[in-house]
């Protein structure tokens, strides 16, 4: 895949942070491996200029907020459902789609319910993914 193809919603680079800070400090990871996620986070996603950052911008916000009660998820889900969604939309009418990648079984549920793919990388392996990005 290329990275012309990776799209990211930039609160999404806040929420990486926080599990890598989380499982820091439980113990699940070492300080030294912390510290090379960070840094590989850095230059292969915050600074690369090819990947499509999108901003929650207020419009982005209220349009998610329906899909908290529908679908049971938290307003970070719901928020990058919505962009999501957007994306998806505008790509099919160019004959792509989106990949949802996501670990949160809510967020997968709702996604699939709303007619998205999606890839955990947790549970799913290079040959799933390699499925859904065939083009």
């Amino acid at each position: 895949m290329t990275a012309d193809r990776l799209y990211l919603l930039n609160f999404g680079i806040a929420e990486v942070v926080s599990v890598l800070v989380r499982k820091r400090n439980a113990n699940q990871i070492s300080s030294a491996l912390f510290s090379q996620a960070m840094l590989s986070l850095a230059a292969e996603v915050i600074h690369s200029p090819a990947i499509h950052t999108l901003s929650a911008d207020n419009a982005l916000v209220i349009a998610a907020v329906p899909l908290i009660e529908l679908h049971s998820v938290n307003a970070t889900d719901a928020i990058l459902l919505r962009s999501a969604l957007d994306v998806a939309s505008a790509l099919r009418t160019s004959g792509s789609d989106l990949v949802v990648m996501a670990t949160d079984q809510r967020l997968v549920r709702a996604a699939h319910a709303e007619g998205l793919e999606t890839f955990d990388p947790e549970t799913q392996g290079q040959a799933a993914l390699d499925f859904l990005l065939l083009p």
